[in-house]
């Protein structure tokens, strides 16, 4: 009978450890997944767990692209503080982002500096989504900011939690109030 329980005990502890841990905290739902970079290197989105994380869809020619200016500013702003800037290139919308991954870096370095992490090209609408956007916009996991990208720029920001606290349309830029605001409230949580 005592082996039976240590192996149990054993058992427990294992699966506990195995658990999608990282070091003593639990990985958030919404940072459970792992995508390439622009550079094709697999990125586990938990190394930003305990961070706010703004997840932007981003795109090389539409008409929101100058927000890369207002991202980057974000990122030079704020990263030292803990915020991690996220860009998601898609050519969902107006097929406004047709570039391989070293064209789109080369651009986003080229025209904007952008330092930022970026990832590599993917589907962010429809029923090809990648599985984080699924996460992000579906009623059962984001009930309050739920509902497909209506277009590039779509921002989400992510508590250091890991809860998904704000959604922002294309319309509001990297440098408005309401955008920094929510952020800095972010920042200040510890």
């Amino acid at each position: 009978m005592r082996s039976v329980m240590a192996l149990l005990t054993g058992l427990i502890i294992l699966s506990a450890t195995c658990a999608d841990d990282k070091g003593d905290k639990k990985v958030p739902p919404v940072l459970n997944f792992k995508m390439k970079t622009l550079a094709g290197t697999e990125v586990d989105l938990s190394q930003y767990q305990g961070k706010p994380i703004l997840i932007v869809n981003v795109a090389s020619r539409c008409g929101y692209t100058p927000q890369y200016k207002g991202l980057q500013a974000l990122h030079d702003k704020y990263a030292k503080e803990g915020l991690v800037v996220l860009g998601v290139p898609s050519n969902d919308f107006g097929k406004q982002e047709p570039g391989t991954s070293e064209e789109i870096a080369e651009f986003c370095d080229k025209n904007y500096g952008v330092k930022f992490d970026m990832l590599e090209k993917v589907v962010v609408k429809g029923p090809d989504k990648v599985p984080l956007y699924k996460y992000l916009t579906a009623k059962e996991t984001d009930p309050k900011f739920a509902g497909e990208i209506k277009w590039n720029f779509t921002k989400f920001l992510i508590s250091r939690d890991g809860a998904i606290v704000a959604r922002f349309e294309p319309g509001v830029k990297p440098e408005s109030e309401k955008l920094t605001r929510a952020i800095e409230a972010e920042l200040s949580k510890k």
